[in-house]
């Protein structure tokens, strides 16, 4: 795209992203209609293995009776609230990947924003601070029709950030120390929650994009 070309001397890590989110997301209707489970599925198994990651494993546990062989960690931080759910149970695990994958198609919001700041001039602290922010308010509007849904996500939030609303632009910037690695950030999803609603593999060459996975 003309767009990247563009913005390609200073927006080289950010541009990473885009390219890997417009990619997943023209293939996302695919991702919707793929085979869901239909019962425990203890013979389930990835191709890409997410065992093998620590950035996937640090917020969940193998659990063969699991529908995709995975639930969230009680101990985590980030994912323990949605421990007490039954990932056994075939009807709540697909109604849990349907709004994870409304969830990533929802995030091409975040690449338009990049696109039209990009081309109106802006900076590249205030295109992740806009991204940043449409991030957090995309997280909580998946759950704009399951208030319980909410109010774990909101809870995690509290327990992970100290604020419903998710971490703002300027604590991420003092944790990673930069903006470029902050729009990364924006962009990369919870790898562990994806394992567990079946979607590892279908957003696995989004993953190493963001530096998050290997072949």
């Amino acid at each position: 795209m003309v767009f990247m070309k563009k913005v390609l001397l200073y927006l080289a890590l950010a541009l990473t992203v885009v390219v890997c989110m417009c990619a997943c997301v023209s293939t996302n209707a695919d991702f919707a209609s793929a085979t869901p489970a239909t019962g425990k599925t203890a013979s389930f198994s990835y191709e890409h293995d997410p065992r093998l990651n620590p950035e996937a494993m640090k917020d969940i546990v193998g659990n063969p009776d699991a529908v995709y062989g995975f639930s969230p960690d009680p101990a985590s931080t980030r994912l323990g609230s949605y421990a007490s759910y039954d990932w056994t149970d075939p009807a709540f695990v697909e109604q849990a990947r349907q709004e994870r994958i409304g969830y990533h198609d929802s995030m091409q919001t975040m690449t338009d924003i990049v696109d039209k700041m990009t081309k109106d001039g802006a900076s590249m602290e205030e295109i992740t601070r806009a991204v940043s922010a449409e991030r957090n308010r995309l997280r909580l509007a998946v759950y704009d029709d399951n208030p319980e849904g909410l109010a774990e996500v909101k809870k995690s939030n509290l327990a992970t950030y100290g604020h419903e609303d998710g971490p703002t632009a300027d604590e991420l910037f003092v944790k990673y120390g930069s903006w470029e690695v902050v729009m990364q950030k924006a962009f990369s999803p919870n790898l562990g929650m994806d394992a567990c609603c079946g979607l590892y593999d279908i957003y696995f060459d989004q993953y190493v994009q963001l530096g998050l996975a290997t072949y």
